[in-house]
């Protein structure tokens, strides 16, 4: 069965589909072709808003290999750029750090404002001659790349093409915009990091789906069980899956969180968790979010960068320290529980007579439609 022919059984009814081949998983040529086609020409998730709150806040980001830099505007916009100089290369800046001046290329002290024009080019033209009649310093600001935050996300488009992000995620904004009041981020202890081994669409495929729960979740399971779960799938634009039996965490004094203003019933005992093509993962409750960005490193090695938020900031809510302090713990175990799985599949991907397995047709309908859509991406560049 040649390449084109396995893509073809993905981007059938889920009854009938394939999983994408082991060559996806396992093959560096096919991860560079993912790149081009699946990552860099879709809006990806690259950090968080969070880590430059203030204006000059810098920080470098390597993304597939790209050197790209997020900087805060003195006007308040973030802005990412390529962290390269326009004169010969240079990484600008190596670590995330607070612009005073303009941004400074430590080669030959081009410098550039924090909206990426070019200000200074010192000896350019020779000893004390800063300009030259061939160095138009209004074409050769930073390299802009499309960028558009939302839930503190901030998503890039690389290649440039595709349509704006509020067209592309209308539906998904539309469904969740009771949530588009402020977010705060929830300190030191509700940020953190996993290394796992594994390519990082098993990390999407496992999380659009609630059928592992009892298994591999058993004290989640206890009380939001897998019958209390529903499956969320809109084709060609994101899936995941949604619990009606959310329960809010209490401290000893009964005390829970703040919620986030003007929730609709839906959300007093309901919570979503959907994948946003490709790499970021979101969860919505009514009391606290959280960001995933899955950062592909190779075929077979992915960082999970994770972030909760609250609807209220740790100034205004000190006695509430501890439930966050605990909500955070509860999320990084139910995270660290799904490592042996991805980690799991990923080793079988190795298995050369496997066939991308099979779905179920009731259960697997989101991993299913994340499957189609990168086959559908990777169809569409090849055409």
């Amino acid at each position: 069965m040649n390449e084109q022919t396995s893509l073809s059984s993905v981007m059938t009814d889920v009854n009938k589909a394939n999983g994408l081949p082991n060559a996806h998983y396992i093959d560096p040529a096919v991860f560079d072709e993912e790149k081009q086609a699946v990552l860099f020409a879709n809006w990806s998730g690259i950090g968080f808003s969070k880590d430059v709150p203030e204006a000059g806040d810098a920080k470098p980001i390597t993304f597939m290999g790209m050197p790209l830099l997020m900087v805060r505007d003195r006007d308040g916009s973030l802005g990412v750029f390529q962290n390269t100089c326009r004169h010969r290369g240079m990484i600008l800046v190596e670590e995330a750090q607070k612009i005073r001046g303009a941004i400074r290329c430590p080669y030959h002290s081009w410098c550039y404002g924090l909206n990426g024009a070019l200000r200074a080019t010192p000896h350019v033209g020779g000893p004390a001659q800063s300009t030259h009649e061939d160095v138009n310093m209004d074409e050769l600001g930073l390299f802009k790349v499309r960028s558009f935050v939302w839930r503190d996300v901030v998503f890039v488009n690389i290649d440039g093409n595709a349509a704006p992000f509020e067209e592309v995620h209308q539906d998904l904004m539309a469904r969740w915009s009771e949530f588009d009041g402020p977010l705060y981020h929830g300190g030191e202890a509700a940020s953190f990091q996993l290394n796992v081994k594994t390519n990082w669409k098993l990390a999407v495929e496992n999380y659009c789906e609630s059928y592992h729960l009892p298994w591999v979740h058993p004290g989640l399971n206890s009380y939001s069980r897998l019958e209390d779960h529903y499956n969320i799938e809109e084709r060609g634009k994101y899936s995941g899956q949604g619990t009606l039996v959310y329960r809010q965490l209490r401290d000893e004094a009964g005390q829970t969180l703040p919620d986030f203003v003007d929730l609709s019933s839906k959300w007093d005992e309901g919570a979503e968790y959907i994948a946003v093509y490709p790499n970021v993962l979101l969860g919505a409750q009514r009391d606290h979010s959280f960001a995933i960005v899955l950062e592909p490193v190779d075929c077979g090695n992915t960082v999970e960068h994770i972030e909760l938020y609250y609807a209220a900031s740790e100034a205004d809510t000190p006695e509430c320290n501890e439930l966050r302090t605990t909500n955070a713990k509860m999320w990084k175990e139910v995270f660290e529980e799904d490592i042996f799985v991805v980690e799991g599949m990923q080793r079988g991907r190795h298995g050369q007579m496997f066939d991308g397995g099979r779905f179920s047709p009731v259960m697997d309908g989101p991993t299913h439609n994340f499957h189609h859509w990168v086959a559908s991406q990777i169809s569409q560049a090849r055409a």
